[in-house]
């Protein structure tokens, strides 16, 4: 027997033993110690620049980069050296216990690398990121985001391949912390929670009407071709009465025009409908629409009819409840007083923006929405100057309908916008100039909820330089 050798394994064993022992009372010591800094503290007192974010991220920090999956997601950690620290990928569920264990295993990770604070860096698509941000967050952990194009320009310098790989992700994200190429990751909070879900609901809800209003078009095509002419709008109180109690043209006919007056009579409508009764009646009579299906067709359009009068009903509710919300931030109401910029308008503007004290510069907000400049110049060439349209779609959306809401509805922006497009030095196409006032609006709704301010549509017309000024100032 070779007790030598017996004794020098046990002296190991135990010695690793110890040192494991050290490392879990040192990761205990770190997860007690660990303070997550958010935007809170790091947008609101002033710029965050690149500086400032290579500054943050300090030696004594553990970097993670995580690749974000609908059930698993995939971690790896370097130093701000960019060296790796873990010996391979980490996956993790997306469930409490997983990211458990995703804790236990970055803060041994620390506690034998000597680093103090954790940042995890991710990439922001879709929504599988919320859950595990919050987590992270309370538990003293910093998450920052990092733009999901810089991700894909960089994977060709880690091995030349643009391919994307679970474990290659993940390093690639924590390089790009390292070197403070990251934003900060806002997920509403409190009032302006409820406005962006009630929102992106809203949205979910109209989405849902023109799809079932659609397939209502379709059937009436097929079986009462000459509906438009008839109903006028289809979707409107009067027509959706009908199509109710009969959709088709046999069904028409054998209610008559007293039937027709009858239903919308129960119904509480009075209008011009009752005097269209005898012209629905008589398109009805000349209907070349099929027979062949039509019972089936008329079950699928009364189908179509009661979802459609449910979901206005619902979007009537959820638009009060948002409005609601709206009215809750202080100065909201002021920029009602744009014309053309409705209750609407505002609450999309308002739940895609967020919480305004995370912003330092109306710039921001615009660079945000995608409505930023960006020129491509090189030498003696310079490029054509266009938007960036990376951001927030749905921001960038509703700018723009308030753009041309109020080009209609506000006399003083539907005469900035023939000046743009009429001006003798460089004219705007009205497309461009479209997106010059969306840009106007929004530094109008940032200096309001900034300040406090009144709306003061003379200001509008400020830009407007006009050929007796000129004059004047020559003389």
């Amino acid at each position: 027997m070779n007790i030598k050798g017996s004794k020098k394994k046990n002296q190991v064993l135990s010695v690793n033993i110890f040192e494991q022992q050290e490392i879990i009372a040192k990761a205990d010591a770190i997860k007690a110690g660990l303070k997550a800094s958010t935007w809170h503290e790091l947008e609101t007192k002033g710029k965050f620049d690149k500086n400032d974010k290579l500054s943050f991220v300090s030696d004594d920090m553990l970097i993670l980069g995580c690749d974000i999956g609908s059930e698993t997601h995939y971690v790896r950690a370097i130093d701000t050296r960019g060296r790796e620290l873990s010996k391979s990928v980490f996956g993790f569920s997306n469930t409490a216990e997983g990211f458990e264990s995703m804790l236990d295993w970055s803060t041994k990770l620390a506690a034998a690398n000597d680093k103090k604070q954790i940042v995890l860096g991710l990439e922001p698509t879709g929504h599988y990121w919320f859950c595990l941000t919050t987590w992270l967050v309370a538990k003293g952990i910093s998450v920052v985001q990092v733009n999901p194009y810089a991700v894909k320009q960089t994977k060709e310098v880690e091995d030349n391949s643009q391919l994307k790989d679970d474990k290659k992700d993940p390093k690639l994200i924590a390089n790009l912390v390292k070197d403070g190429n990251f934003g900060m990751p806002y997920l509403p909070e409190k009032l302006y929670a409820d406005i962006r879900r009630l929102s992106m609901f809203r949205d979910q809800l109209n989405e849902d009407r023109i799809r079932n209003l659609n397939r209502l078009h379709r059937e009436m095509k097929i079986y009462f071709p000459e509906y438009k002419d008839a109903f006028g709008k289809i979707d409107g109180a009067f027509s959706l009465e009908l199509l109710k109690e009969a959709p088709f043209p046999d069904g028409l006919a054998a209610l008559g025009t007293e039937g027709m007056k009858q239903i919308w009579h129960e119904a509480k409508l009075r209008g011009r409908g009752y005097a269209n009764a005898s012209a629905i009646l008589e398109y009805a009579r000349k209907s070349v629409g099929i027979k062949d299906g039509a019972d089936a067709g008329r079950q699928a359009v009364k189908w179509f009819v009661s979802r459609i009068i449910e979901l206005d009903e619902q979007l009537s509710d959820i638009e009060n409840q948002l409005n609601q919300r709206c009215n809750e931030i202080p100065y909201a109401k002021n920029i009602l007083a744009i014309s053309g910029i409705g209750e609407n308008i505002l609450s999309g503007i308002l739940a895609e923006m967020g919480d305004i004290s995370r912003f330092d510069d109306v710039k921001e907000i615009q660079k945000l929405s995608g409505l930023g400049l960006v020129a491509c110049s090189s030498g003696k060439h310079t490029g054509e100057t266009k938007i960036s349209h990376r951001g927030r779609k749905r921001l960038r959306y509703w700018l723009f309908q308030a753009a041309k809401s109020a080009v209609a509805h506000a006399e003083e922006v539907k005469e900035l916008h023939v000046y743009y497009t009429t001006r003798p030095d460089n004219p705007l196409k009205k497309m461009q100039s479209l997106i010059v006032i969306a840009c106007k609006l929004l530094r109008i709704v940032y200096t309001i909820l900034k300040k406090g301010t009144v709306y003061d549509p003379k200001k509008m017309l400020m830009d407007i330089r006009r050929p007796e000024k000129k004059e004047a100032i020559a003389a």
